[in-house]
């Protein structure tokens, strides 16, 4: 209940004591009589309520309820028109000439401050190194139109030097550290020094530069020349892609001096360059004294391939040459007219903070991005008491700069806005039949930090609108849900996001082909052949194409289209100018761009007049259009058209081409940080080769060195006439013969059977010990094994110096009958000197002695580790 409703309660229920005060007040100036009480009570307490009744029961039921909408207009009324009242949760608004109660709404829905009343500043990752100067330029339309450059032939490609050749006289640090995006702070990083350059004096000739403010991307720049300088732009964050938007600044220039600038590392092979296009130029000296804003200059303009590559891709270079107007100036250089997140902040609170607009206009926060930016949602229409009527209006939603590096799709909508929200009849008419759903700036983070096409995930947000990943694509999530739930409540009539376009001239639209509905076949090409017509000198119908790609399907124009939006179009506006009508061969002001957004308000009209004459005059034009499209078609392909074509069955996805968008492939995908998660808990999975794979890498790899002689070791036991002519120093201790066997021939030993060979045995009651293993399937594993000598038999119980212990282990064979390898250690006694035998000692890990017959035999040592055999062939050489 609302407490400046309560003047007429009792002073022992009013608890607060400025409302006691008030009524107490009031009623001392006569605005509450005693009369009124119980016409209050009546209205604010039931059971009070229910007893009047009760006592009135005589009085008819149409004269009481008309008595108590007289008593609510009467307090209604009362308390709009009186400003001292404190309302907490009820605000009473006039609609239609009535006054009626409505719910304040959180205060959190607004992301304003309440010390100021400015929106919040922009947020940037932690990383970003933000200079403290705010940044901020005039409007401003040149009085003539700026024509095209026209190309001589002539312009110079300069040499790009190689990486250390020239003067670093900018060079920011990456502006992150890893590669996906972890924190944000407001502002950003603050500066340590206020100008990361190697300028040597103030009295230096060199220019300064600094990108290091809301959407600036220069990354380094090089003094390769007197007045000759090569810049690099950075690429979209947290990706190795995306080089096309440039902004940034310009100090310390000289005036009526010949610079040339050389931007090295863009990454698309065609330009609107080469059609003429002119950078833009901005002198703060100009703004000041005579009001002039962004300009096209430029002379020698030349966009080519580039002799560097980056990780493959070819590079290409933009280049020209410019004479700075002043001398000591501050000037900015910008691919198109800039629109950051700031300015969209300062429209919308001036838009807001109108009394007449607030009360058509709502201020929303569709959600957060990943910086923790607010992304806003205008909701657009004229309030009604009616709710049948409120039900039946159409829905419009239009979206922008979901590509932060098009800032020609927010001069657009801000053109869209100003109309919307204007006085104007017209306007007033599309308040009335529709609700308009706007959302300046799908993308703020990007606009932010200076990228052309992807968000802080690294990602095309316009790539992801069938994503179901919320926390990787917030945006984009929310525009979707929210117009899901849109198309549950009432029909959506049209969508439309604004674009900018890199490689064409004019304006056009991506629509999407309505198959399947004979009654509204090419009904989705009026719209635009209406807007052709509202803006024949800017506007170019036979641009648009309707093709839905399968590369395209994750898109806002067909994800809402499949949605059930009919009329789904992306706008596409030239980072150039137009070559229709009298505005042929020049370039695009903010004020033509803004043109745009008034003609999408005037088309809308047109196409939801009562009337419809207009659109079937439009309708039967299309049809005529497609029509000779498809007969140019056919002509092409040498096709003759008789009689027996029915031109309806013909698909249009045929006849038309592919929409020449940027192609954003390398940024499909899951999000920066999900890749850097999978790449740290999910490794790849090694596949497993087959063996004639390894038999082939093995062979390959094989026959690059040239294969070394190999030891085998044989093992026997001599005689005792052996044993006895054998020299020693220390009597019954181990003697040790080994005996070279190599190679025959240049094949690898791993394909070869190892056989170990004994000498003939005097003693014809002891065998020879001859293993030879059996040749089997090539694989690694019985590769190694095979390497591997076997070990002898033999007993223990003679030597001293071996442990006890390992004296019971006997020789285990396989049931196949082939000997496996033993490992064995022999350890020897302190007291034995290093001379007295040649077996090495080793650490004991393993020990294993086998008996033969109880009869002694020297003992060999038989460490297999892999290698040993170039050990031994060296120790028995020596």
């Amino acid at each position: 209940m609302c407490p400046a409703l309560q003047a007429g309660m009792e002073p022992q229920l009013l608890t607060d004591p400025y409302e006691s005060f008030m009524r107490r007040h009031l009623r001392y100036y006569g605005y509450f009589k005693e009369n009124k009480t119980k016409e209050e009570d009546i209205l604010l307490h039931p059971a009070l309520r229910t007893r009047r009744k009760e006592q009135e029961a005589t009085d008819s039921d149409s004269d009481r309820q008309s008595a108590l909408d007289d008593q609510k207009k009467l307090i209604y009324s009362l308390l709009l028109e009186s400003a001292v009242f404190k309302s907490r949760q009820i605000v009473f608004d006039k609609q239609e000439g009535q006054v009626i109660p409505r719910l304040s709404e959180p205060r959190d829905l607004f992301s304003t401050s309440k010390k100021n009343g400015l929106l919040r500043p922009p947020r940037w990752p932690t990383e970003c190194e933000v200079i403290s100067e705010e940044i901020s330029h005039i409007e401003w339309e040149p009085p003539c139109p700026e024509p095209f450059y026209r190309h001589t032939g002539k312009e110079a490609m300069p040499f790009i030097s190689y990486e250390g050749e020239g003067k670093v006289v900018y060079e920011i640090s990456p502006a992150y550290k890893g590669s996906y995006f972890t924190g944000s702070r407001s502002g950003g990083r603050r500066c340590a020094i206020d100008a990361p350059t190697n300028v040597d004096g103030k009295n230096s000739n060199d220019l300064q530069f600094e990108s290091r403010f809301e959407s600036g991307n220069l990354q380094k720049a090089v003094k390769v020349g007197t007045y000759e300088y090569e810049l690099t732009l950075r690429t979209d964050l947290y990706t190795s892609k995306h080089t096309q938007w440039y902004y940034f600044q310009v100090k310390n220039t000289r005036r009526g001096v010949p610079y040339r600038f050389t931007i090295t590392n863009l990454m698309k092979r065609n330009s609107l360059y080469n059609e003429g296009m002119k950078p833009l130029m901005y002198s703060e000296h100009d703004a000041v004294i005579r009001g002039e804003g962004w300009r096209r200059r430029g002379d020698n303009i030349k966009y080519y391939k580039s002799s560097r590559s980056q990780d493959g891709a070819t590079l290409y270079c933009l280049t020209w040459t410019f004479e700075f107007p002043h001398d000591k100036d501050t000037c900015y250089f910008a691919h198109c007219y800039p629109y950051t997140y700031s300015d969209l902040s300062r429209d919308l609170q001036g838009w807001m903070s109108d009394p007449a607009r607030s009360q058509y206009c709502k201020l929303r926060a569709l959600c957060r991005s990943l910086a923790g930016n607010t992304v806003y949602l205008l909701t657009i229409t004229s309030p009604s008491v009616n709710p049948a009527l409120a039900v039946s209006k159409k829905a419009v939603v239009v979206t922008a700069r979901v590509h932060p590096g098009e800032t020609n799709g927010s001069w657009m909508m801000k053109g869209f806005l100003d109309f919307i929200l204007s006085d104007s009849l017209d306007a007033q008419l599309l308040r009335n039949t529709f609700i308009f759903k706007v959302i300046p700036m799908l993308n703020p983070d990007g606009v932010i930090v200076g990228n052309y096409r992807c968000s802080l995930s690294g990602r095309d947000l316009n790539r992801n609108y069938r994503s179901m990943l919320k926390d990787s694509f917030p945006c984009i999530w929310h525009t979707r849900a929210m117009v899901k739930r849109l198309l549950a409540q009432r029909e959506v009539l049209l969508y439309c996001d604004f674009h900018g376009h890199s490689r064409k001239n004019n304006v056009f639209m991506y629509g999407c082909n309505n198959r399947g509905r004979p009654e509204s076949k090419l009904q989705e090409r009026v719209f635009p052949l209406m807007l052709s017509k509202n803006a024949p000198d800017k506007f170019f119908f036979k641009a648009c194409k309707f093709k839905v790609q399968k590369s395209k399907e994750g898109t806002g124009r067909i994800v809402m289209w499949r949605h059930g939006v009919r009329n789904s179009y992306t706008m596409e506006s030239t980072f150039c100018g137009s070559t229709l009508g009298d505005r042929k061969g020049t370039h695009f002001t903010t004020g033509d761009l803004k043109s745009m957004g008034h003609h999408f308000c005037d088309t809308l009209l047109d196409y939801c007049d009562p009337d419809n004459s207009k659109f079937e005059v439009c309708l039967s034009e299309v049809h005529t259009l497609v029509q000779e499209e498809i007969k140019e078609k056919l002509k092409r392909l040498g096709r003759d058209l008789d009689s027996s074509v029915n031109l309806s069955d013909i698909s249009l996805s045929d006849i038309e081409s592919s929409t020449s968008g940027s192609n954003s492939s390398e940024s499909d995908g899951l999000p920066a940080h999900l890749l850097h998660m999978a790449s740290k808990f999910c490794q790849k999975k090694k596949r497993l080769r087959s063996r004639k794979e390894r038999n082939h890498m093995y062979q390959k790899r094989s026959s690059k060195h040239k294969p070394k002689s190999r030891d085998n070791t044989d093992i026997t036991e001599p005689s005792s006439q052996t044993a006895k002519s054998t020299p020693s120093k220390t009597s019954g201790k181990v003697d040790v013969e080994r005996r070279k066997h190599k190679t025959k021939s240049h094949e690898s030993p791993l394909f070869q059977p190892d056989v170990v060979q004994t000498p003939t045995l005097q003693m014809a009651e002891k065998p020879i010990l001859t293993y030879a293993r059996k040749p089997e399937s090539v694989s690694v594993k019985p590769l190694l094994i095979n390497r591997l000598p076997t070990s002898f038999v033999g007993d223990f119980s003679s030597f001293e110096h071996v442990c006890p212990r390992h004296a019971t282990l006997k020789s285990r064979e396989p049931a196949g009958g082939n000997r496996l390898p033993l490992i064995i250690t022999v350890i020897q006694r302190g007291s034995l000197s290093q001379d007295s035998s040649p077996i090495k000692q080793h650490p004991p890990p393993f020990h294993a002695m086998l008996d033969y017959n109880n009869v002694r035999s020297n003992v060999s040592d038989h460490v297999l580790k892999r290698g040993t055999h170039n050990y031994w062939s060296r120790k028995s050489r020596s």
